[in-house]
């Protein structure tokens, strides 16, 4: 059976509801109603039918998160995506890359130290985001700090491949640093080969050196996407 508050984010998500107060405004039910369906764990097939009628949004989608996010768009009728203006084929809504999923976003702020295991990280919000940039071990953290500007900006959503250990030079990883949490850097190997440096892109932050030990307990996973606002 579908969970309660998988179907309550893509409905928040989809009419641009931040509130329950706003979600029960635009369903036409009182707020009470809402907690009612979620200590039930059930929601009311008439929800469903409201939001395709107001917004032409597919019960489907709602329910399972499969399929296209619109039936109706400008008063026609077909499979259409959250652009609300192509038309698609509706046989390639069932590949699993069209495919939507929601996500916790975790919060990249703990306490870490190099004595102590490794802490766990605490959820902030969830996304609905493309499976097709899910893989088996992507972790979605949002950036904190303004070290990375102007690649990655502050609020950034980062996609973290926490199976690949292995340090390329270049290439960006998430790693934990003592009384910061994790932190985003670009990883180089030194001139003598014998240890790592890391370095922001801002230039006022300063380079920083571990050896090869360090880096390996720290490292966290390296960054495969980006999600952001162009300035």
């Amino acid at each position: 059976m579908p969970d309660f508050n998988d179907i309550y984010e893509r409905m928040r998500i989809a009419t641009g509801c931040r509130t329950q107060m706003e979600l029960a405004d635009v369903l036409e039910i009182r707020q009470s109603s809402i907690s009612d369906a979620k200590r039930r764990d059930s929601v009311p097939g008439d929800w469903y039918m409201k939001l395709f009628d107001r917004f032409g949004l597919n019960p489907d989608w709602l329910k399972q998160g499969v399929g296209p996010l619109y039936l109706r768009a400008n008063g026609q009728y077909g499979a259409f995506d959250a652009s609300a203006g192509l038309s698609e084929q509706a046989a390639a809504f069932g590949e699993p890359r069209t495919k939507g999923q929601l996500v916790s976003v975790l919060d990249m702020r703990c306490d870490y130290s190099d004595r102590k295991a490794r802490p766990t990280l605490t959820s902030q919000r969830s996304v609905c985001l493309p499976m097709s940039c899910l893989g088996e071990k992507t972790v979605v953290l949002e950036m904190a700090g303004e070290n990375m500007r102007p690649v990655i900006m502050a609020g950034a959503l980062l996609g973290v491949d926490t199976g690949d250990a292995s340090v390329v030079s270049g290439k960006l990883y998430a790693l934990f640093a003592p009384h910061e949490g994790l932190i985003v850097r670009r990883i180089f190997l030194d001139e003598a080969q014998s240890g790592y440096l890391l370095r922001s892109e801002a230039p006022e932050f300063p380079e920083t050196h571990l050896q090869p030990d360090v880096l390996a307990r720290r490292l966290f996973g390296r960054i495969v996407w980006i999600f952001q606002e162009l300035a």
